[in-house]
């Protein structure tokens, strides 16, 4: 199985399958940095860390994705946002990045670099550092609820595409056991669902799709080529797919 889990990100939306198929492409935007958190409401080291990453949120070029993992839940309190899945991702970054153990906070940027989210000035220069990094990202688009992916050099070993399901918005949840008993964390750009869309063992000028289910809500969507170390495109706006 897969374990490299590198991406950044392409943001990009074209009207329909031909406009992704045409000689003339407007140029796409800047690719922005990916800024992974691992916490847990459960979590009492993580307050900073969520505050710090909600605001990146706002910060043009940058996509923070909050991830919320389920190993404190023993200590009373159930995280409403965690996954199992969620937790895994983080623990394929202990052997990419040749770490002892997962822990929260985390923050790992672009899929290349990590950082204690409590450390907020070491989280903003890998950033600052990531923005300034090249990136070669391949065609992609959204059109019509699928994902197109077009021409570009297949990485080694293939790749796999996933999608990444985010909600845009601020989440207050009211903590009521734990370590956290009587606090509101805030959280920002919830991850809820990732799932790979479509494997890529050689990419070439054939466009690909792979169609997208459920858009009918507040959720934004990204897709990752989760071994290239590139993020291949994003719905930049909730409810814009049909």
């Amino acid at each position: 199985m897969r374990k490299a889990l590198l991406f950044s990100l392409i943001l990009l939306a074209l009207p329909s399958a031909a406009a992704a198929k045409a000689r003339h492409k407007p140029a796409p935007a800047k690719t922005p940095v990916v800024v992974e958190l691992y916490t847990a409401q459960g979590c009492a080291s993580c307050g900073e860390a969520n505050s710090f990453v909600g605001k990146l949120a706002d910060r043009p070029g940058v996509l923070p994705l909050t991830f919320s993992v389920d190993y404190w839940d023993y200590l009373d309190w159930a995280d409403t946002f965690a996954k199992p899945e969620f937790a895994a991702r983080q623990k394929a970054y202990v052997t990419k990045l040749s770490l002892r153990e997962p822990y929260t906070p985390q923050v790992v940027v672009d899929g290349q670099a990590e950082a204690s989210g409590a450390k907020t000035e070491r989280v903003d220069r890998l950033v600052k550092d990531a923005a300034k990094a090249p990136r070669n990202p391949p065609d992609i688009h959204f059109v019509k609820g699928r994902v197109y992916v077009g021409s570009a050099r297949a990485p080694k070993g293939g790749g796999e595409v996933w999608l990444v399901r985010y909600d845009p918005r601020a989440q207050d949840v009211a903590v009521k056991a734990g370590d956290n008993k009587g606090q509101t964390i805030a959280e920002r750009n919830v991850v809820r669902l990732e799932r790979p869309a479509l494997l890529v063992e050689d990419v070439d000028p054939e466009v690909r799709a792979t169609a997208i289910r459920g858009l009918g809500d507040m959720l934004s969507t990204a897709a990752f080529d989760w071994l290239s170390s590139i993020l291949m495109g994003s719905n930049p706006k909730p409810n814009s797919q049909p």
